[in-house]
């Protein structure tokens, strides 16, 4: 599905997202600070699957420092409760600061500064001190849980054959192969473990399916397309690397802002939002290597021994922006798309928003939606507009995005019973 989405010049970005960061009636919304706060300083510049596992650490470990506090949620820890009138705000700054401290010791003045600037609007006090107690001990047993979760064992995947539908590298990668592959494998927050949302296989290099997909992202999708609409052009080189928790956490914090949510309640969204996403990657990177289905980049010019008389080569075809360095199916993008859109959808409603994306990669633009399928539609028309996917791991991604969600959503942090 084809959009088009008004491009206009903006201001200041530094001034948006501050803005972002208050909460109701000009109030600082610790919870929304802190996530603007690492993802501005740090977290921005960790490759995806690195950003969602510190993502979804920090706020898991919010989270439950705010719930020790106001014991809205049922918690993944034992044994954590705060004293009696602690400052739930306290003890959302406090975990959240310990856990970027403990992992980026090199920003250590950066986020001491930033702690001191938020307990500002805390008056000092037994209460302050109780909250900030609560969240750091929240951050401990956080951390602890994550020891040895496997994200720090690196494995490469080099293919075993040249055959057609088989994954090739592309210029893009390390010499060592296809990356994170040991992320399969990695410890999950949630689901039981990447198989348990491996999609069903792509569709076969003879069918009507794949013969549709390979046409049009041959046709569309090339670096020198006369057939490609402008705006889809646009759309496909703003989210080239745009995308994950870089993308869906400040849109979160949009919705958020605008619906005037409680600190315990965006505790609580932020750790769904990130621990699905977190889970979402370790599923999504185990289907890719378990299919390790080639990129179009490879099967345009590999056409020729393909078995599909309908699917004709062309050897000299160049996709408009690069081709990650991972199998093609499903489509990353399109799965942390849909993770996001179903958590967000649920709680604020799918439509009616006024949402504002901004790419750093391309200063003075900004695209303005009103409903999240709109950035979904973008998303997918991006990724085979831009000549590195299939429609069909658009279709894959979106399905495996939204099953985990639900998952996610059914069995994580749900609100205790009445009387608990």
């Amino acid at each position: 599905m084809m959009t088009t989405r008004k491009l206009m010049l903006v201001g200041s970005l530094l001034m948006l997202g501050a803005a972002q960061a208050r909460g109701d009636h000009g109030r600082v919304d610790a919870v929304l600070e802190w996530n603007r706060i690492a993802f501005e300083e740090v977290l921005n510049q960790q490759p995806p699957p690195e950003q969602v596992r510190f993502a979804a650490i920090m706020h898991l470990a919010v989270f439950e420092g705010v719930n020790a506090v106001t014991q809205d949620y049922e918690s993944t820890l034992e044994a954590l409760n705060a004293q009696r009138g602690a400052s739930p705000s306290a003890a959302a700054i406090g975990a959240a600061h310990r856990v970027l401290r403990t992992y980026f010791p090199d920003h250590a003045a950066t986020f001491d500064a930033a702690r001191e600037r938020s307990l500002r609007r805390i008056p000092k006090g037994p209460e302050r001190r109780a909250g900030l107690e609560a969240g750091e001990a929240a951050a401990d047993a956080v951390m602890a849980s994550r020891e040895n979760d496997g994200s720090d064992m690196p494995e490469f995947y080099v293919p075993a054959s040249t055959s057609p539908g088989e994954w090739q590298p592309t210029p893009s990668c390390p010499p060592e192969g296809g990356p994170y592959v040991h992320w399969a494998k990695v410890k999950t927050f949630v689901i039981r473990n990447g198989e348990q949302f491996r999609l069903p296989p792509p569709p076969a290099l003879n069918s009507e399916q794949y013969t549709r997909a390979y046409r049009e992202v041959k046709e569309n999708g090339a670096r020198d397309s006369t057939s490609r609409p402008p705006d889809r052009t646009q759309v496909a080189q703003f989210y080239e690397t745009l995308g994950d928790a870089a993308l869906w956490n400040p849109i979160a914090r949009q919705l958020a802002k605008a619906d005037r949510r409680t600190l315990a309640e965006n505790a609580r969204l932020f750790a769904l939002l990130n621990m699905g996403l977190h889970d979402l990657v370790v599923a999504l990177v185990e289907t890719k290597y378990h299919y390790h289905f080639w990129r179009p980049e490879t099967a345009i010019r590999a056409a020729g021994a393909d078995g599909n008389p309908r699917t004709e080569p062309d050897l000299s075809f160049v996709p408009l922006v690069t081709t990650p360095c991972h199998p093609s199916y499903a489509s990353g993008h399109a799965a942390t798309t849909a993770v996001p859109r179903e958590i967000l959808e649920r709680t604020f409603g799918g439509s009616g928003h006024k949402i504002v994306v901004v790419n750093p990669a391309m200063p003075g633009v900004v695209l303005k939606y009103k409903t999240l399928e709109q950035i979904a539609d973008d998303i997918d028309d991006a990724r085979v507009f831009g000549g590195i996917h299939f429609r069909f791991d658009q279709q894959g991604g979106r399905k495996q995005g939204r099953e985990v969600a639900e998952y996610v959503l059914l069995h994580a942090v749900k609100p205790r019973a009445a009387g608990h």
